[in-house]
């Protein structure tokens, strides 16, 4: 079955930090570029952050630049996304994304940052 599958998310207090992980399946995944994506209640889905498909090439939205990392395990089919310095900001559902000919969304996990 073609699918992603995104874990990880919970509550946190701010400046804590939170690991996502999104599994992939289905498809082959050391081939094709990963990116993470976020929606915040009542706002449109945007851009997180994107790695290539064997993680030479990283890219981040300036608004987690220095605080987020991505990253990839090709042998485990798996993607990260380690959350540093979390804000209130942060909270959103976050996705990961690729496109195999088609676009493929996970199913999102939830991320929320409040004391």
């Amino acid at each position: 079955q073609v699918q992603l599958v995104e874990s990880g998310g919970g509550l946190v207090q701010p400046g804590g930090s939170l690991r996502l992980s999104c599994a992939a399946s289905g498809f082959t995944f050391s081939r094709t570029g990963m990116s993470w994506h976020r929606q915040a209640p009542g706002k449109q889905r945007e851009y997180v952050a994107s790695i290539t498909s064997f993680g030479i090439t990283t890219n981040y939205a300036d608004s987690v630049k220095g605080r987020f990392t991505i990253s990839r395990d090709n042998a485990r089919n798996t993607m990260y996304l380690q959350m540093n310095s979390l804000k209130p900001e942060d909270t959103a559902v976050y996705y990961c994304r690729t496109d195999i000919g088609r676009t493929l969304w996970g199913q999102g996990t939830q991320v929320s940052v409040s004391s």
